[in-house]
């Protein structure tokens, strides 16, 4: 799907010929009464009979209307006109569509007071996720008609920051939902790693990927345990973009790659184990924030880092009560080989290491527990760092990819301990997020470190199962946040170098997730 961003009057939108039009109408818009243009005076018309009213996600469809251009039209509620009720409206509009033969669609916030960057933004990924379907296994897979859809404002200079953003989103939520829908024997560990190759063709972008040989060298004892009872051999993939000056600490992020987990010995029961294959969406989710990283250019540098492999019961598999030695040197008896991800994560942590980041923030279906206890609404946040933690917060409100912080009190690692090495790699049932994140924290004390547990929001079951693409808006609000102090004091510098002051140096802030 094409994007395109068009300045347009209310009037002028009427005279817009295209297969469908989809007006956005507020609240304050249906007060200010009927302009004089034909939507505007049919919307009107519609409140008066009692057929229409701008509640979110309201509708009020048309066919071939007299004034209009468009061959169907679409009144679409938005209510007070926030971000969250035009992603409602946009959604509702979009899927109404989609079953009919529409190429070109012109989605009108003409109506809409001056959009913000946020508004702008959430109807253009609304578009994105409305017009994305899965179609790799399919034999007759129908092709989407919808092929172009035209933002229409009437401040095309004041929409285009949030436009710009929208579809850098879009492109990275797309590819994360695309490659979290694959069946696991079209997204294995290698296939995984072509899909890093292919980003790192992108500007900006880096990709390497190790194999077997390599994380042994590194001394990898907990991650290669995992992917040992698989003939499907393990990747560990490692991506860079590089927006930032070479000296600049990057923002690392570690996405869980299982790219299907059977639980191992510890087997899983078998109904619903296919949506197993949604077990590597931490790492789609890192996959999709480069991507958008890619059209959005942002000044920072990013590490992505993903452990990928299979979790299978063969002959070679880990055991309950078997000892590894992870590559920070600590032992970990592993009492259940379901809880594998932090495994593989808790590697990846201590290679990140090496980057001397400015934080590190890991992603991953870590726990049903975490499922339980916040649904599939927010996602699971923990961190030790009260900034990172905060920051991680309000991109998570900002991009409506919403987070809830949990504890990390100490008394949580008592379940942890173990007679028969340094740490265990599961606790009892009560506080199982909680217990996977205190795991994962023995491996992070030489940065500031998050954890987000996606296990319920990275998917959906049911009639609607699939893919989510999150939390990519999330981390690329995060990260967009983290990258504009260093424009800003680049800028500043350059202010007092061009003035022959001399620039004075601080040191880098340290903003403070199985």
């Amino acid at each position: 799907m094409d994007f395109e961003l068009k300045t347009l009057t209310r009037a002028r939108v009427c005279t817009e010929k295209c297969d469908a039009l989809v007006v956005l109408i507020s609240q304050e818009a249906l007060a200010q009464g009927a302009g004089d243009d034909p939507v505007s005076q049919l919307a009107a018309l519609a409140v008066k009979s009692g057929d229409f009213e701008a509640k979110p996600g309201k509708l009020l469809a048309g066919y071939r209307t007299v004034g209009i251009a468009a061959t169907r039209l679409v009144l679409a509620g938005v209510g007070d006109g926030s971000p969250k009720n035009v992603r409602t409206a946009v959604t509702a509009a979009m899927n109404g569509l989609k079953n009919g033969n529409i190429r070109r669609v012109v989605l009108s916030l003409a109506a809409l007071n001056e959009p913000s960057v946020e508004v702008v933004r959430a109807a253009v990924v609304a578009c994105g996720d409305a017009g994305y379907a899965y179609t790799l296994t399919k034999s007759k897979a129908a092709t989407a008609a919808l092929e172009r859809v035209v933002l229409a404002v009437t401040d095309g200079s004041r929409a285009q920051a949030g436009f710009d953003k929208g579809v850098g989103l879009a492109k990275g939520i797309a590819l994360a939902r695309e490659w979290g829908n694959r069946p696991a024997n079209h997204a294995t560990p290698i296939l995984l790693a072509g899909a890093a190759k292919e980003l790192g063709k992108l500007p900006k972008v880096k990709a390497d990927v190790l194999g077997p040989k390599e994380v042994a060298k590194l001394g990898m004892g907990s991650f290669m345990a995992v992917a040992q009872g698989s003939v499907e051999p393990l990747r560990f993939i490692v991506l860079r973009y590089d927006g930032a000056a070479k000296a600049a600490a990057p923002v690392v992020l570690v996405g869980k790659g299982i790219t299907f987990d059977t639980g191992g010995i510890s087997i899983k029961p078998a109904g619903e184990m296919d949506e197993m294959k949604f077990d590597m969406c931490g790492a789609a989710s890192v996959l999709g924030t480069f991507r958008a990283l890619a059209e959005l250019k942002p000044a920072i540098n990013v590490i992505g880092l993903i452990p990928a492999c299979e979790n299978m019961p063969d002959g070679h598999a880990i055991k309950p009560g078997d000892v590894v030695t992870s590559m920070s040197g600590q032992t970990i008896e592993i009492l259940n080989t379901d809880a594998e991800g932090r495994l593989v994560l808790c590697d990846a942590l201590t290679y990140a290491e090496r980057f001397k980041p400015q934080a590190v923030i890991d992603i991953a279906t870590l726990t049903g527990a975490c499922v339980v206890a916040l649904g599939g609404v927010r996602s699971g946040m923990f961190s030790s760092d009260d900034a990172l933690a905060k920051a991680l917060s309000d991109a998570g409100e900002s991009s409506l990819d919403l987070c809830w912080r949990l504890p990390l009190d100490e008394d949580y690692a008592e379940g942890l301990k173990t007679n028969f090495a340094d740490v265990a790699n599961v606790a009892g049932r009560a506080g199982g997020a909680i217990t996977a994140a205190k795991f994962l924290q023995r491996f992070t004390a030489k940065f500031p470190w998050a954890h987000l547990d996606i296990a319920g929001t990275a998917w959906k079951s049911g009639a609607a199962k699939g893919a989510t693409g999150r939390p990519v808006a999330l981390l690329v609000d995060y990260l967009l946040g983290q990258a504009t102090p260093i424009a800003k004091t680049k800028a500043k510098q350059a202010g007092k170098a061009a003035t022959g002051a001399r620039p004075v140096r601080k040191p880098a802030s340290k903003p403070r997730a199985a």
